[in-house]
């Protein structure tokens, strides 16, 4: 038998024992500020259509830090901030600094994806001081990556410079050359057509929507006219009870402030709409290079955002689940479609879990859990019951500019509201099961200052019940939190049992972050039970 007849005849053995003989290729979407709590999703027909209704839909999805770059370390190395070491947003705090990329740069999803054979390429924000001079300027490629098409700073749309391949490519105001979205949109399109099914692919894009400037492309100037932001219940709302920066924002909003407000709800949609043609054209490509059913699609964004809530204007960086809470949609084979998954799950997942989907198990140090167990759409009792939220604040010394009286406090627009500063370095403990729905948090003040929430009777965490708890309940709290804080590696992916009643001993996967991992590969081959076809 010749070499060629003896290929067909393992191809044939393969397709009659249901055996995948190749990786799955990986898309992972990552918008910027991208919220659920005010309805961040809804403009997206496309993605919700395209992603979410062909796939699983993750309802509780949370942030490690709700701030760009400590989260986007955290996607990036499957590390809570206190173990990545990225507290903010200036290299100071570890922003793409030399540390780490010498440190936590080295071993993202994408250097391990390159080292199994992946084409991976990237385009669009990486981290908020990625390009500096003063950290290897555009000359610096991330570890991992063929084809670079990094932004230089922070989110824009418009004047910007990216990396290509560690070149210099400036960008100016004109819409049909510089729109970001749509460079984005246009390099993730030329790459994916170029592949041919030979070798697998990851695909990382990554937009600056729904991000601040809020400039969105010329033809959707104009949706959204008759939206305001929505009027929630913690919306223009006093937090007398809350930690010092919330106490000290005026109430009520002034006029300028609700303007403002709900003139930003409608740019921050109108952004989306690109973003939604970008999530059209990758699936439609992948779809007439017919690799749609070899390939996973993950959605999601870094940080949540908030507007009016609390009476603050318009940031993120606050312990609420409006700036925690985060989008996460999955597609791809095996994976149920119109699926919706209620587990806590959290951006450092997202990591182990393409190394997983990859037919790879992530390195023993990753804090984050696989979601391929709840991919399948089985219920497990090896899941984590608590995520751990932190920030670092930042301050200016000398106060905002502009703004009196505001003296180590930061991010003060508008009408000088400020919405971050030296006081607001804090860790929580977020819980969520059937039977427990709480938030505890602790913060480096000057007070010693503790919030504590109960979901199911303050679903808006309007009311700070701290003072009605006994101490032995706080003690308690106190200990799971810093057991949380301290943690790394297997000690922050170790679950707790669940409530009795929590149980479905009919349902139960064992050990999420090994079994499934090593069910992957026996004899060099991906198994029609492994991850690849859920």
């Amino acid at each position: 038998m010749d070499r060629q007849s003896v290929g067909i005849v393992l191809v044939l053995l393969c397709t009659c024992l249901g055996v995948l003989t190749k990786r799955p290729n990986i898309v992972f979407i990552l918008t910027d500020d991208q919220d659920v709590t005010m309805g961040g999703e809804t403009p997206m027909a496309n993605t919700l259509n395209m992603i979410g209704k062909k796939g699983m839909t993750f309802q509780n999805m949370f942030t490690s830090s709700p701030l760009c770059c400590p989260s986007r370390s955290s996607i990036l190395t499957g590390n809570y901030v206190h173990n990545h070491r990225a507290i903010n947003n200036s290299i100071d705090g570890n922003c793409s600094s030399k540390a780490w990329q010498q440190g936590p740069e080295q071993n993202t999803f994408a250097t391990h994806l390159k080292n199994i054979g992946y084409k991976t390429f990237f385009a669009g924000k990486y981290l908020n001081q990625y390009g500096d001079k003063a950290v290897g300027g555009v000359a610096h490629i991330p570890p991992g990556w063929d084809e670079w098409h990094g932004l230089v700073h922070n989110s824009v749309y418009y004047n910007y410079t990216l990396s290509v391949n560690g070149k210099a490519e400036v960008h100016g105001d004109d819409y049909a050359k510089d729109y970001l979205t749509d460079i984005i949109n246009n390099r993730s399109h030329e790459f994916l057509a170029k592949q041919n099914g030979v070798f697998p692919f990851f695909a990382m894009v990554s937009t600056p929507a729904c991000h601040s400037p809020f400039d969105s492309a010329p033809q959707y100037m104009d949706e959204f006219a008759d939206k305001k932001a929505p009027r929630d219940p913690s919306f223009n709302k006093a937090g007398m009870d809350k930690h010092w920066l919330i106490r000290h924002a005026p109430n009520p909003l002034s006029n300028a402030s609700l303007t403002y407000i709900d003139d930003t709800f409608r740019k921050r949609w109108r952004t989306l709409l690109s973003v939604d043609d970008m999530v059209k054209n990758i699936v439609t490509t992948l779809d007439e290079i017919k690799l749609l059913d070899e390939t996973f699609i993950i959605f999601a964004s870094d940080n949540g955002f908030h507007l009016g809530q609390f009476s603050l204007p318009n940031d993120k960086r606050q312990l609420y689940d409006f700036d925690i809470r985060v989008p996460l949609m999955i597609r791809g084979p095996g994976i149920p479609a119109n699926s919706k998954n209620t587990d806590p799950v959290m951006n450092i997942d997202i990591m182990p879990t393409i190394i997983a989907l990859a037919g790879e198990q992530a390195p023993s140090n990753v804090d984050g859990m696989s979601l391929v167990p709840l991919l399948k759409n089985k219920g497990t009792s090896d899941w984590r019951r608590s995520a751990l939220i932190e920030h670092t604040g930042t301050y200016r010394v000398k106060g905002f500019r502009g703004c009196k009286n505001t003296q180590f406090l930061n991010n003060c627009a508008p009408d000088c509201v400020c919405e971050d500063g030296f006081n607001n370095t804090y860790s929580c403990r977020r819980v969520l099961t059937k039977t427990d729905n709480t938030m505890y948090c602790e913060f480096s003040d000057d007070e010693n200052f503790q919030e504590f929430y109960n979901f199911t009777s303050d679903p808006h965490q309007l009311t700070n019940t701290i003072k009605k708890m006994t101490p032995e309940f706080l003690a308690e709290q106190n200990k799971e939190l810093v057991k949380l804080s301290l943690c790394k590696g297997a000690s922050c992916r170790q679950v707790h049992p669940p409530h009795e009643e929590d149980r479905d001993e009919n349902s139960v996967i064992k050990d999420q972050s090994s079994n499934s991992a090593k069910s992957v590969k026996q004899n060099g081959i991906l198994e029609s039970n492994s991850v690849v076809s859920l």
